[in-house]
């Protein structure tokens, strides 16, 4: 097969354009990609959840094989409701023969698959580079392994600077109704398979690209921004939970690349990465800045040079955040790819925004022949952007690896950063104060073994995903000393000279109130697992004297108390769905006064099976009585990221919403109601609302954020008045719990987005927990409204958590995102409670 066509609509673009935005007005990402926050209620079934949490990640990094990597892809049925048709894009289902196909061109091209999509869709990972023989490869994994275990060595080596093979990803399609970066991809594969230029041959001699081809196969194919799941990949990064994540993840370990390039939509004109501040503190911004921003000049003039014109076809030119706004669209938190990328080594990494809308109400609303003329066009930009970076790593393919191996080098020797100045970025004009990030790393970071570990179970979840990070964690042989406390051995340490301190310290470090840096955030400004993930994390500034060992793994905790009854503590996801596990079994659990699970001893052989499957320790116990257990069945108007999280903790749920309610429900299936998105009150007609008051007089509400409390009130459940903070507020938080079933034993933070508190407290009303006194907020954007009121004063001291006889309010966020897993079992606790009672 000499050529391979690829489905495109460049026939239409002599069309007459329906006018499109060609605003010139610097674009901040609430314009341009909506609300931060989706407060739609998720509906997505539970085979998705389960193909998150077993779906397999492949080891990317064989060197046993040369390249190229050839396989037959299986071909996909042809799906004729796939959204890419209607913009004569590439459907999901044409992606395997055109990957087959390229295959045949030559010898460049390599197809693996990088995973599979919560919705069961292969992940496309195509390598494109010089033929290589199985030595060839070895050297190169030998020279990729020197950059990053031993810099102060690979910066030296020659072999390296002549030799190696400058690693870029190109990742496509991560939000999938933004398709064309899958198609430009696939444009250029073809041509760089057959092209004989000398340009080619040297790039491709001197680089190996790599192209996910579509991050978000789910997505592409509904036309929806999320996954199957209802998540936005591009803001999973921190966590991981999705596995289209972790295939990008495991991808950007395992290949290390260099430079990065996101390709989005849509912004008019064509918006381009480096941006504004704030700029993360934990970067190598010096070395990041200097690359990222003279890489966008290339792809603003060569994105210019296609000659879109606004009166034309509707394409303003291109802008770049770092030089044309002032803020509104930051690098701060690592949920970003290109700026999660920076923590393994990419020193030149975008987010690209291609000029015109094609999704939402355009998809819907426009002629289809207006749609493909606008969908060429973005091909084509993006295709610009691809071309000017491989212009780039040509022409700065030395400079690129050698700034690679600087920021493992300083990560490794310790050394400051650099803050960045027009003395320190030279070429890049107008950097100010404002750009100057930078923060002081602990010498190493410890997690606690024995009596001073909060939660075992924390612990090694956090330690497993630290090393699927590629943060380096090590093991104490003794017990040992330091800052004045003494720690059992067996705890776990991170060393903060490793390569990529950046990443360990972001996963770890509580961050930084940023709250008068800049006027608003768009998205989550603090995200510490070491306070939201439920295990104790103590950073510490000596590490003299311990003796350490590498692990590959957490140490596996689960545990089973030989004789007696036992006792399950409940403080941790994978505890309540132990107990799910348990009741499902009709083993008789009962719930203490503190919250946590009695189960008796003549069900030692259950709960030894679901100590292994979730690595949890049932203990000994005295205790006696405790309110009976069952099976609780949830009713959730949700959002996706709670969705998720109920079923991870296994709970049984049925996604509901008010269509659904007034659609007519069988509340006999169910026993709780948890409400935070997408049921209001009067959205329900008058069956629904008689239907909702019968279940709630008789069973519970647990309420989340403001809509969960408007149900609340409209209900009479619980006498209390929700106040709602600034909503674009977020952050993590200090908290003070009372103890008891729901809060007993929670750690001292939280998660907030758009806070909630609660005051006059009526009659029976019980205070689950507080936000702490003076200035709640540890790290994150929380300011005051412009007439002063919804700031962290206005909260500091109320209620967060609040209860009664029917009904428990969360005023914070236990189960956003899937993030802050130390706070998911108040929620778990909450229901169990609730249908107690």
């Amino acid at each position: 097969m000499a050529t391979l066509t690829l489905t495109t609509a460049g026939s239409l673009l002599l069309a007459a354009p329906v006018p499109a935005d060609a605003d010139t007005e610097p674009v901040t990402r609430q314009e341009a990609e909506g609300p931060a926050l989706d407060l739609r209620p998720a509906k997505s079934p539970a085979s998705t959840a389960r193909q998150a949490f077993t779906a397999p990640v492949p080891d990317l990094s064989d060197a046993s094989r040369g390249y190229p990597r050839e396989q037959q892809l299986p071909a996909d049925p042809v799906n004729p409701a796939d959204a890419s048709l209607k913009l004569g894009l590439t459907p999901y289902h044409a992606i395997a023969p055109k990957l087959n196909a390229l295959q045949r061109l030559g010898e460049r091209v390599s197809v693996e698959v990088a995973g599979r999509s919560a919705g069961g869709h292969r992940l496309y990972l195509v390598t494109v580079t010089a033929p290589e023989t199985a030595r060839q490869t070895r050297e190169q994994t030998r020279m990729r392994e020197l950059i990053e275990n031993a810099p102060a060595v690979a910066a030296k080596d020659p072999r390296i600077q002549a030799a190696y093979k400058t690693p870029v990803f190109v990742n496509s399609n991560i939000h999938g109704n933004e398709w064309e970066g899958t198609d430009a991809s696939l444009k250029l594969i073809e041509r760089l398979a057959t092209a004989n230029d000398a340009r080619t041959r040297d790039l491709l001699a001197h680089s190996r690209l790599y192209f996910n081809i579509s991050a978000n196969p789910d997505g592409r194919i509904a036309g929806t921004r999320a996954n199957a799941n209802g998540f936005d990949l591009n803001r999973d990064f921190v966590t991981a939970s999705q596995p289209e994540a972790r295939a990008m993840r495991q991808i950007m370990v395992d290949k290390q690349p260099a430079v990065l390039l996101d390709l989005h939509g849509y912004v008019n004109g064509t918006l381009i990465e480096p941006t504004t501040p704030p700029h993360g503190e934990n970067y190598e911004y010096d070395l990041f800045l200097k690359h990222t921003y003279a890489n966008a000049l290339g792809m603003e003039a060569a994105v210019n040079g296609l000659g879109y014109t606004p009166g034309k076809d509707g394409v303003a030119p291109a802008q770049i955040p770092f030089r044309d706004q002032e803020e509104g669209w930051d690098d701060w938190p690592p949920i970003f790819t290109p700026q999660y990328a920076a923590f393994h080594g990419a020193v030149a990494a975008h987010t690209i925004e291609i000029p015109l809308r094609v999704n939402n109400d355009a998809y819907d609303t426009l002629p289809q022949r207006e749609l493909r003329r606008r969908a060429a066009i973005n091909v084509a930009v993006a295709g610009a952007t691809l071309d000017a970076t491989l212009d780039y790593v040509r022409d700065k393919r030395r400079s690129l690896v050698a700034d690679q191996i600087e920021v493992f080098r300083r990560g490794a020797a310790g050394a400051a950063q650099v803050p960045v100045s027009e003395e320190t970025v030279p070429g890049v004009p107008g950097i100010g104060p404002e750009d100057v990030y930078t923060t002081t790393f602990p010498r190493a970071y410890v997690i606690p073994a024995g009596a001073a570990q909060r939660s075992p179970t924390a612990a090694a979840r956090l330690v497993g995903h630290l090393l699927a990070n590629d943060v380096r964690v090590s093991r104490a042989v003794h017990s040992f000393r330091l800052s004045g406390r003494w720690y059992a051995k067996g705890s776990y340490v991170v060393d903060m000279r490793q390569p990529k301190r950046g990443l360990a310290n972001v996963l770890l470090a509580d961050g930084r109130d940023i709250s008068d840096k800049v006027s608003v955030m768009y998205d989550i400004s603090g995200w510490s697992l070491g306070r939201l993930w439920g295990a104790t994390v103590e950073p510490v500034q000596g590490l003299s004297r311990v003796l350490l060992h590498p692990v590959r793994e957490a140490a596996g905790v689960g545990y089973v108390a030989p004789r007696g009854d036992l006792r399950l503590r409940l403080h941790d996801p994978r505890e309540v769905a132990a107990l799910n596990s348990l009741l499902a079994q009709g083993v008789r659990v009962r719930q203490a006064s503190d919250g946590s699970a009695l189960v008796p001893g003549s069900a030692r052989r259950q709960a030894a099976a679901a100590a292994r499957t979730y690595d949890v320790a049932f203990d000994a116990t005295r205790l006696t009585g405790g309110t009976p257990l069952t099976r609780v069945r949830v009713a959730a108007a949700v959002t996706s990221g709670e969705l998720f999280a109920l079923r991870e903790m296994g709970f049984e749920v049925t996604p509901v919403s008010a269509g659904v309610l007034n659609a007519g429900f069988d509340w006999s299936a169910v026993d709780v109601l948890f409400v935070s998105a997408g049921l209001a009150y009067d959205d329900l007609n008058p069956a629904a609302r008689k239907a909702l008051g019968r279940f709630l007089d008789g069973h519970g509400l647990v309420g989340r954020g403001a809509a969960g409390a408007a149900l609340n009130a409209d209900a009479g459940l619980l006498p209390v008045k929700p106040v709602e903070g600034n909503g674009d507020a977020n952050g993590v938080v200090r908290v003070v719990n009372s103890g008891g079933r729901i809060t007993g034993g929670a750690p001292g933070h939280s998660f907030v987005y758009a806070p909630v508190w609660f005051t006059d407290l009526g009659r029976g009303v019980r205070v689950e927990q507080s936000y702490a006194t003076g200035n709640p907020l540890v790290s994150g954007h929380w300011r005051a409204l412009p007439d002063g009121t919804g700031g962290p004063a206005a909260a500091a001291g109320r209620a967060s958590v609040v209860s009664g006889a029917h009904a428990v309010l969360f005023g914070t966020e236990p189960l956003f995102r899937d993030h802050p897993k130390g706070e998911f079992a108040q929620v778990g606790r909450a229901l169990f409670t609730l249908a107690t009672r």
